[in-house]
């Protein structure tokens, strides 16, 4: 049961946003620069970051819809995203990928974690100075975010349906677009 009065008991940061929309707007102007702008890293990897860490920090709403979004970005290889979960040093995805995600580990420890020798491997593997800098805010963000949703107890539905529907959309029009219709629907 969430620590505060949810409108329309909604699941996870919907309803947070839903309770402090003043909030929810730069929130998610922020999560569609980094998961969903051009980068040079694909929507895919972002979400996989995002997911990576949501799952290292245990909070099952964020780590479900990313993973949810991330497998839809991949085509539905929700196996590959549940490998990535448990272990990216032995799933099968681009060297640069599993530095990366090596980075957003320590970062989600902490960010003083984070050695030169990782930033060496990831430059070893091709990463940029921008996949490095948007790597380590997707793991700062992730882990606020997680925070944020597990702090106040939010709702995570169990039904998988809830979240492939909602990683569709999410997919298609981004962050902001889906969370804003979603306001101006309340809001009626």
């Amino acid at each position: 049961m969430p620590h505060i009065p949810i409108p329309g008991g909604l699941p996870g940061i919907r309803g947070l946003m839903a309770f402090r929309p003043e909030s929810a707007k730069p929130l998610n102007e922020l999560v569609d620069v980094l998961l969903r702008s051009e980068s040079t890293l694909t929507q895919a990897e972002r979400e996989l970051i995002a997911t990576f860490v949501s799952a290292s920090n245990d909070c099952t709403y964020c780590q479900t819809i990313h993973g949810a979004i991330a497998a839809h970005d991949l085509g539905g290889d929700g196996a590959l995203v549940e490998q990535v979960k448990r272990d990216p040093e032995s799933a099968p995805i681009q060297p640069k990928l599993k530095a990366l995600l090596a980075i957003a580990a320590k970062v989600r420890l902490g960010g003083r974690e984070v050695a030169g020798g990782d930033i060496a491997r990831a430059r070893g593997e091709g990463a940029t100075d921008l996949e490095i800098h948007d790597t380590v805010l997707i793991a700062a963000a992730f882990c606020m975010f997680n925070r944020y949703v597990d702090g106040l107890a939010t709702i995570a539905p169990s039904d998988p349906e809830f979240y492939r529907t909602r990683a569709e959309s999410i997919s298609r029009d981004g962050y902001s677009r889906v969370n804003a219709e979603f306001q101006a629907t309340r809001d009626r």
